[in-house]
């Protein structure tokens, strides 16, 4: 069974303009589209179902296209609906959302406990695919940010983009190391930066050979250099670790930074 890519609707604009790129996306992965309302959040259910379903329809008349209401509050309806998606798709604000807020409470509890890829369509047309042909992806040491860079892979293979691979570091904090050695040599005496971003990419690039992959080692705060490139690309990808002995995901300081700050569309992926 080919699981549906599921986008969260509550008739704001913000839930459409998900729907749209849910729709293209549907499209590119070639997987049916689920449209999700939780009664009681925005317009009546019938209507706004109806509206959705016929953006959509719009966007991509080929896509195969399910619609659902379900009785629950938005967010722990979706988290669970999003235990047999694709990947979920939401707007960055909804309707029940103060105009101020740069991340919607309902966007923000579902990356923070769903079990697939989360989707926060943010920014404007200009960071649509296409619009720079590039895909940004974090990547840091250990196993958080495999499966981002999977997914990322994949989307750069998809879309006919460039793939740009992010890997920053610090020197860690009360280990100045031998004195007259730069942070990057002491870093070295470690592992070197560069190694490490090298050998993350070389599995994935291997199976995605017609990918343009290029990389940036960066010494300073992750947080800036992701959102310095999210600038120029059409979605920004990022890795989450799981809890250890409890539900949902250890959304660190990168994550909140992306999701709430990113000119783009921002892709939230488990460590499985």
């Amino acid at each position: 069974m080919t699981l549906p890519l599921m986008v969260g609707i509550d008739g704001s604009e913000a839930s459409l303009e998900a729907v749209d790129w849910a729709a293209d996306a549907s499209l590119r992965h070639r997987v049916p589209l689920h449209l999700v309302h939780a009664a009681g959040s925005g317009r009546e259910a019938p209507d706004l179902v109806a509206v959705a379903a016929e953006r959509a329809r719009r966007r991509a008349p080929d896509i195969r296209l399910s619609d659902e209401v379900v009785h629950e509050e938005a967010a722990s309806a979706l988290v669970a609906k999003g235990r047999n998606a694709f990947a979920l798709v939401l707007g960055s604000r909804g309707l029940g959302d103060l105009a101020g807020l740069l991340l919607g409470s309902v966007s923000l509890a579902v990356a923070a406990h769903a079990g697939c890829p989360v989707v926060v369509v943010r920014g404007g047309a200009e960071h649509r695919p296409g619009r720079f042909g590039s895909v940004v992806v974090g990547v840091e040491d250990g196993e958080g940010s495999d499966t981002a860079l999977q997914f990322a892979f994949r989307e750069a293979h998809l879309r006919h983009s460039r793939l740009l691979a992010v890997h920053a570091w610090t020197v860690p904090v009360g280990n100045p190391g031998p004195p007259g050695l730069s942070g990057y040599a002491l870093q070295a005496e470690r592992r070197p930066p560069a190694e490490v971003l090298a050998d993350k990419l070389a599995g994935p690039a291997e199976r995605y050979p017609d990918v343009a992959v290029s990389s940036e080692v960066v010494e300073g705060s992750a947080r800036h250099a992701l959102l310095d490139e999210a600038s120029r690309a059409d979605l920004l990808v990022v890795g989450a670790r799981r809890r250890h002995g409890h539900i949902g995901l250890q959304l660190g300081l990168v994550n909140h930074a992306v999701l709430h700050h990113a000119p783009c569309p921002v892709v939230l992926v488990p460590r499985l």
